[in-house]
C-alpha cells in the first residue's frame, strides 16, 4: 500500500525534512502549511520513530488515498482532549482538593484503577459544594485546545457527524454543544440538592465501554461502518472507544494510549488532525 509520512510540529527544520526524506526514500516533500509537511510515497524505516521523538516532531504514516470524504462520524473525548483542563479537578480546586482528586485522575488516565470507581471517589468529595463553582470553572479556566475551532469548521464543511462523549459531566458537555455544534453528546450528571452537589453522579455512569457504546449506538444510527468512524482520546478509558473507530488518535495522550492508537499527536494542536487526511475538493481552513 503506497502511503506518505506526515510530519509536524511548531517548527519543522528543513534538515530533518531532509533527512527524512532520505531515509524513508519518499520521492518528494510536500508543504501543507508552516508547521505540517507530507514526505511522499515514503517507505517504512524502523528509525523514524526515534528520529522523530528525538527531535520533537509528530510523525504518521498515511494512504495515499485517505480523505475526508471516507468519513461520517468524528467522536472525541473532552478533557484533556478537546479541552485543556481535567474539569473535576479543577472543580475540586474549588475546595482545596485539587492535588488529591488529580492524583485519582491521573491514576484512572493510565489505566491503574477502573474508571467508574475512581469516579465515584472523586465525585464523593465534592459534596457540598456550590453548583455555582461548575460556572466559574467554565467561565474561568477551561479553554479549548488549540485548533480545536478551526477543526470543527472544517468538520462541519465536510458534513462529517460529531459527538463528544466523555466520563466528565453534562454542565460542561451542554455548553460545548452549543459553542461547537455537536451532533452527539454523552456525559455523566452531577446530582445536585438546594444549589449544591450531593457527591453523587446520577444514571449509569459513562465509563470506558459506556463511550465505546455510545460511540456503536451513533456509528449504527448512521449506518456507518467502523472504518468510516474517526475517534481521538488521551486516556485509558478512552482505549475501548478508540478501538471502535477506522481511525484512532492519541492527542498529547498517556504513553498507554499512544502505543494502541492509530496515530499518535504529541506537539501540535488539534488541527494537526486534518494533515492526516490527503486534502479533496471543499476543504478549507
Amino acid at each position: 500500500m503506497k502511503q506518505h509520512l506526515v510530519i509536524q510540529a511548531p517548527d519543522v527544520p528543513t534538515r530533518a525534512l531532509k533527512e527524512l526524506a532520505q531515509m524513508t526514500s519518499a520521492h518528494s516533500i510536500e508543504a501543507i502549511d508552516g508547521q505540517a509537511f507530507r514526505l511522499l510515497n515514503a517507505e517504512a524505516h524502523p528509525q523514524v520513530a526515534a528520529y522523530c521523538r528525538e527531535a520533537q516532531l509528530d510523525f504518521a504514516y498515511v494512504p495515499v488515498a485517505q480523505t475526508l470524504r471516507h468519513f461520517g462520524l468524528y467522536v472525541t473525548d473532552m478533557d484533556s482532549t478537546l479541552i485543556n483542563i481535567e474539569c473535576i479537578d479543577e472543580i475540586a480546586d474549588m475546595l482545596d482538593l485539587k492535588t488529591e482528586v488529580a492524583a485519582i485522575t491521573a491514576s484512572a488516565m493510565r489505566g491503574e484503577i477502573e474508571f467508574a470507581e475512581s469516579l465515584t471517589r472523586r465525585v464523593a468529595l465534592l459534596e457540598g459544594l456550590e453548583e455555582s463553582a461548575l460556572k466559574s470553572v467554565y467561565d474561568e479556566r477551561l479553554k479549548l485546545n488549540p485548533g480545536a475551532e478551526r477543526l470543527f469548521k472544517v468538520l462541519k464543511q465536510r458534513h462529517i457527524k460529531t459527538m463528544l462523549v466523555t466520563g466528565g459531566f453534562t454542565f460542561f458537555t451542554d455548553r460545548l454543544k452549543q459553542r461547537l455544534g455537536f451532533d452527539y453528546c454523552a456525559a455523566n450528571q452531577l446530582e445536585t440538592r438546594n444549589g449544591k452537589l450531593t457527591g453523587r453522579v446520577l444514571g449509569e455512569i459513562v465509563d470506558a465501554q459506556g463511550k465505546a457504546d455510545h460511540l456503536k449506538r451513533a456509528r449504527d444510527e448512521l449506518g456507518l461502518t467502523r472504518e468510516q468512524v474517526i475517534a481521538v482520546g488521551d486516556g485509558a478509558n478512552d482505549l475501548k472507544m478508540l478501538a471502535e473507530a477506522g481511525v484512532s488518535i492519541a492527542y498529547h495522550a498517556k504513553p498507554v494510549v499512544a502505543a494502541q492508537a492509530r496515530y499518535a499527536i504529541n506537539y501540535v494542536g488539534l488541527d494537526g488532525i486534518l494533515n492526516l487526511f490527503h486534502p479533496d475538493e471543499g476543504v478549507t481552513g
